[in-house]
């Protein structure tokens, strides 16, 4: 499948910084719920990551992360989760997050 540029640019990929995380007991798969804040334009919004191999509830809060801010919120179990946290699998297929390597602003969009 091919993507036409316009296409693409309808995706808003946002960087953010985790604010908080917790514990998610009711998901189905292992999972934290990430609270991320986005900048005075979009504001906090929440969502559930299926992240817990490689990170610890006590180290999220602060790492910056990139995630896709404009799909509709989805139920997860008993948290709705509003924003797509973005990350690629390891060799073991599980979660790695993408993240800016460079300090930059919260709010800014992917280009």
């Amino acid at each position: 499948m091919t993507l036409e540029f316009d296409e693409f640019m309808k995706v808003d990929i946002r960087v953010g910084i985790i604010k908080r995380a917790e514990p998610f007991p009711e998901a189905r798969k292992p999972a934290f719920k990430l609270f991320v804040d986005f900048g005075d334009e979009i504001g906090e919004k929440k969502s559930s990551a299926q992240i817990t191999k490689h990170y610890d509830l006590d180290t999220l809060p602060g790492r910056k992360v990139l995630a896709v801010v404009n799909f509709a919120p989805r139920q997860i179990g008993p948290f709705m989760s509003e924003v797509l946290v973005l990350g690629v699998p390891d060799a073991d297929d599980e979660v790695v997050l993408l993240a800016p390597d460079k300090d930059v602003p919260i709010g800014g969009r992917m280009y």
